[in-house]
């Protein structure tokens, strides 16, 4: 039978519900969504028969979920099935016990054959005010019963009651204060005027079982831990559990970190372990403890303890998916790393017949540089054999991909998509908002949303940076950095604010600043690439090669297949004058661009690279098809017109090189140095000279050099303006070109 056994033997309370349900079990009102400790009574009254008490004991046991240790026990609500169903054992979520939907004959039947008292009636107000949300309700009956009972259920439904209206300190003092084990308490009469005591009932002390407190014994005095007198955390995993949450939320942590230790307790004994089964079929609450602990460590800054608990906490249960996404989302793994360790999860031995799935879902969220085909299979498999094609989640990894390949405007579609189906989803936002950016004709629309976010959500980061981004579409980089700052202090965990944070610094000109920013979101996301190349890409304009190059390396050494790194990289190698390097370098980024199906045309400024690194090798032909690529997709390229007139001269091609000259200067007449490399050709051309000797062509280049120099002086200090787009050797010293980065 399932009525409730306290520790201290049957109750007057309880006995007129055990007389009157013999025949039909009763099941808790809440069993399918509850969360508490299995009746703890029981677990140290089976201690005094085996030895073996600890293993056998459901509320200390680690490898439980929620779903078994719910207080079944202390509701009066019964599971009504069918009357014509099969006889077996439901699953506990199947319980049917919040349906509104019930028949009133059969509530009838339920009220004749039990005769409920006092607290199972009130046990069945607190678990309905709960699942109606009325909590003052439930606290408030909760409160009563509790008087009366000293349940450790009870107490445990009470404090989950104050978690859930934000009495963290009181929920908190429940779990931790001394309790009573063999309580005596009066038990009302159903009229409520009269009371007797129960009988005292007290186990052997070899039976009270406890958790362990720590070197500090910081949860209680130790003087009050008697053998009738514990505290619900030693006790009981989930109100150990509990009770660190309340401490997370009030900030408390050091006292969480105390209570959950800084280590898995169990991890050592010989109950703990993906091979150990979660009979039940939901989550283990261990699982969820190495969750929490690393939370807690993360916002002590020790982040990688912080990853290890995340690990931990997928490995002991695939299905806790808070610690996945803390892992994927804060990027505190590499792309390889993360690849080899989502493959790698115990999901065929923990959710046999769901570990494809729950594999394909996790495989969605990594990041897209490498395994493009398998990604691709893995979206075409969610949708074809699960149907998923309208799942946002699933939506999600698709525009990821794209944005990835910098298409913009199919990104743009799948998001809206995303967003008809839901108003905010964190993951989608981000990308959205960049599309917009991007897209010009959308930043109108990215005002109206930024604005739409503020009033609904004021107290998402995501919210804030879609007004910072806005601002930086309209070049108002300090006013952009505000917003930025604003996003991060809400989620300091949110890379995107972060590093465009930085980009306002870069923008505006402040190198060092900039630095200084990508270098804190690199210590905070530590398996990100990003930030590091972006401090290589600063470093390289203040011509600090061997910093760039550091910088530049160490990115390269977590991912090496971002085309755009590998460009930078090409950068890196052109300005230290290895010519053949940074010509493999362009194109393998090149390479890497198709492999991710973008589109060339966002490739230019690589595609001009590559063909000055040809110029410079002296390998004309190759220059000049590199050249034609990027007037091929955009003709109206003065940059390329430019190279590709330089090109002509150089070759002694005269008079192409002046038609070339001329056609860069009709989309750019302004263009200073292009008008002098015009003067240059047209009096070679005047002369009758169609070869134009090195030392002539080098001195052209000082000379338009020097003229820049004092132009650029006349700027503000420690403020720069956008080059012209130029050829990029007329602007440049030291005998070597500067190239277009990025």
């Amino acid at each position: 039978m399932n009525t409730t056994t306290p520790l201290t033997g049957p109750s007057p309370l309880h006995r007129n519900a055990m007389s009157s349900s013999r025949t039909r079990p009763r099941d808790s009102a809440g069993s399918s969504f509850s969360f508490g400790p299995q009746h703890i009574g029981d677990s140290y009254l089976d201690g005094n028969i085996s030895t073996l008490s600890f293993s056998q004991s459901l509320a200390l046991d680690p490898t439980r979920s929620i779903l078994h240790v719910s207080p079944l026990r202390s509701s009066p609500r019964r599971h009504r099935r069918p009357k014509d169903s099969l006889q077996r054992s439901a699953h506990p979520l199947a319980n049917d016990t919040t349906d509104v939907f019930q028949d009133s004959e059969d509530d009838a039947d339920d009220e004749e054959e039990h005769d409920w008292d006092i607290v199972d009636r009130m046990r069945l107000w607190r678990h309905d005010a709960m699942m109606q949300h009325l909590y003052e309700t439930a606290a408030y009956w909760g409160d009563k019963i509790l008087s009366w009972t000293s349940d450790p259920n009870d107490a445990f439904w009470l404090a989950q009651t104050y978690f859930m209206i934000h009495q963290y300190a009181r929920a908190e003092r429940l779990l931790t204060r001394p309790f009573p084990i063999n309580p005596q308490y009066p038990a009302p009469h159903s009229n409520g005027n009269a009371s007797v005591l129960m009988p005292n009932f007290e186990p052997p002390p070899s039976s009270i079982m406890r958790l362990p407190m720590g070197p500090g014994e910081v949860l209680g005095n130790a003087g009050e831990q008697r053998n009738n007198v514990s505290t619900l955390v030693e006790l009981s995993v989930a109100c150990r559990y509990l009770a660190a949450q309340c401490m997370v939320r009030q900030g408390n942590w050091s006292g969480a970190t105390e209570i959950l230790g800084e280590n898995n307790p169990f991890r050592d004994s010989g109950r703990s372990g993906p091979s150990i089964p979660n009979v039940d079929g939901g989550i283990k609450i261990e699982a969820s403890m190495c969750h929490l602990r690393g939370v807690v460590m993360q916002h002590l800054s020790r982040n990688e303890i912080a990853k290890e608990c995340y690990m931990e906490a997928l490995i002991l249960d695939v299905k806790c998916y808070e610690s996945f996404e803390r892992l994927i989302s804060t990027e505190m793994m590499t792309p390889d790393e993360e690849w080899e360790f989502v493959q790698s999860l115990p999901y065929s031995a923990q959710v046999p017949k769901d570990a494809e799935f729950v594999q394909l879902m996790y495989t969605t969220r990594l990041r897209k540089y490498k395994h493009a085909e398998e990604h691709t299979l893995t979206r075409q498999r969610l949708v074809q054999e699960y149907n998923l094609g309208d799942n946002p989640d699933v939506l999600y990894s698709f525009a990821d991909s794209l944005y990835l390949s910098f298409r913009w405007r199919d990104c743009f579609t799948i998001t809206s998509r995303i967003l008809n189906l839901i108003s905010i989803h964190n993951h989608t936002m981000p990308l959205h908002i960049a599309c917009m950016f991007h897209i010009n004709h959308l930043h109108s629309k990215l005002f109206i949303l930024a604005h739409d976010m503020v009033d609904r959500e004021p107290d998402n980061a995501v919210s804030w940076y879609a007004v910072g981004v806005w601002y930086l579409g309209n070049q108002k980089w300090a006013t952009a950095r505000q917003y930025f700052s604003k996003a991060s202090l809400l989620d300091p965990r949110f890379a995107a604010a972060w590093v465009a944070f930085a980009h306002t610094f870069a923008l505006e000109g402040e190198h060092d600043h900039a630095i200084t920013a990508y270098s804190t979101s690199a210590r905070m996301f530590t398996g990100s690439h990003l930030p590091l190349m972006f401090i290589g890409m600063e470093q390289l304009k203040l011509s600090n090669l061997r910093l760039a190059g550091e910088a530049l390396s160490a990115a390269y050494s977590m991912c090496d297949s971002d085309p755009l790194l590998i460009n930078e990289m090409g950068v890196m190698a052109f300005s230290q004058g290895k010519y053949d390097d940074a010509t493999e370098l362009f194109q393998k980024a090149l390479g890497l661009a198709e492999v991710t199906q973008s589109s060339r045309s966002n490739w230019s400024s690589t595609y001009i690279n590559l063909g000055t690194a040809f110029r410079k090798l002296r390998r004309y032909d190759e220059a000049k098809k590199a050249y034609q690529e990027v007037l091929d997709l955009d003709p109206q390229n003065s940059v390329a017109l430019g190279f590709m007139g330089m090109v002509h001269h150089l070759t002694g091609d005269i008079d192409k090189a002046i038609l070339t000259y001329h056609e860069a200067l009709s989309i750019e007449p302004i263009n200073s140095h292009i008008m002098e490399l015009l003067n240059m050709a047209l009096e070679a051309s005047s002369m009758g000279s169609t070869d134009p000797t090195e030392t002539e062509f080098k001195n052209l280049v000082k000379a338009l050099k020097e003229k820049y120099t004092r132009y650029q002086r006349g700027l503000a200090k420690g403020k720069e303006r956008e080059r012209p787009d130029v050829p990029t050797d007329v602007v440049s010293g030291n005998d070597a070109d500067d190239m277009n980065v990025g």
